[in-house]
């Protein structure tokens, strides 16, 4: 976060480090920063709706039955699922802290990208195939285990979001990958493998708090109402913190801050406003289970409800749309991020 602060990557390159503390710097930040204080007053407005609209909830006679994770009786592979992708979260986050504000990224070529995202994204992948008694899914089929169905839901929608919608990025909100990586379709190819980890634990922080949400209060058309506008805070604030901690990250830049973290995180969002509460549905129903090509299939429509929104956004906004199978470092070595600038990315 210091890191980020100090503007490793030009967020607040304007302010002199060897004439301010490190303390006088991020105070600078905090209060002069017009991005900084928009979004915060964004978040603020989107909390107080929030806690207004609880009021009008009713919670259920029995408390008892008030819970953050699937039910661990009847949902019990589920809720070890959640356990599982919150545990290893703890992981990968720390790791990607270390590279990050270490900054021993700006020694990697295409292997050292691949080896990283690629090998954290390994455990999750291969967890439902080598060790499904970490989610209680031991002595079924594959393909009725849940952790299988939850990874295969969200590498689908990951697919689809990085070979189409990262295109949106690039159009609508001027973003750049400048790294070395091999690529696909203009797209680094580890940024595939890193959006399923990130997204496994994005999507179980929501479904927590949607599992509190329905355990704890009568169903309604408050609790409804109350449940929308959740996942739209949720899909707001997630997007902008990722926005905000990657901003370390020199190699991944937007011509225009404000506009990437004040209207691109409402952007990124909507990945997540159609996401979060589709994942949730994922063997949610004690009645009938979800059969692996039911989440092949949800997460398809997903994908695809999101692009219809990413490019209505794109319409009314007047932009119009290239796809490129190139970046622009792979045809100007110019572009490509320090230390390598001057070699094709």
């Amino acid at each position: 976060v210091v890191r980020v602060c100090v503007g490793r990557c030009g967020i607040i390159s304007s302010l002199h480090t060897n004439e301010m503390g490190i303390v006088d710097q991020i105070q600078t930040f905090v209060l002069t920063d017009k991005a900084l204080h928009d979004i915060l007053k964004v978040i603020a407005s989107i909390l107080l709706a929030l806690a207004s609209l609880s009021a009008f909830l009713e919670r259920q006679k029995d408390r008892s039955k008030s819970r953050w994770l699937a039910h661990p009786k009847d949902n019990a592979s589920k809720r070890a699922t959640e356990l599982w992708f919150l545990g290893y979260g703890v992981f990968w986050i720390s790791c990607f802290g270390y590279i990050i504000g270490s900054q021993i990224y700006l020694e990697f070529t295409e292997v050292g990208f691949m080896v990283v995202c690629g090998g954290l994204a390994t455990p999750l992948l291969l967890q439902p195939f080598l060790v499904p008694s970490v989610t209680l899914d031991q002595g079924k089929p594959l393909l009725e285990r849940y952790s299988f169905k939850a990874n295969l839901w969200i590498v689908v929608f990951s697919i689809i979001g990085n070979y189409w919608y990262t295109h949106y990025f690039y159009n609508v909100l001027g973003a750049s990958y400048t790294f070395r990586s091999w690529d696909v379709n203009g797209v680094p190819i580890p940024m595939f493998f890193a959006t399923h980890f990130y997204f496994c634990f994005y999507h179980t922080l929501s479904s927590m708090a949607l599992h509190k949400v329905r355990s704890t209060y009568t169903a309604g058309g408050s609790r409804l109402l109350f449940e929308t506008c959740l996942v739209l805070a949720m899909s707001y604030i997630t997007a902008f913190m990722e926005a905000f901690t990657i901003s370390g990250f020199q190699c991944y830049s937007f011509q225009d801050r404000y506009m990437a973290w004040v209207l691109g995180s409402a952007f990124y969002g909507i990945y997540f406003i159609v996401s979060f509460p589709m994942y949730m549905r994922l063997d949610e129903s004690l009645e009938r289970r979800h059969t692996a090509f039911d989440a092949l299939i949800e997460s398809l429509a997903s994908g695809m409800a999101v692009l219809f929104l990413l490019d209505f956004v794109r319409i009314a906004m007047g932009q119009d749309m290239t796809l490129s199978l190139n970046r622009p470092c792979k045809l100007d070595p110019s572009k490509t991020c320090h230390p390598f600038t001057g070699m094709r990315c």
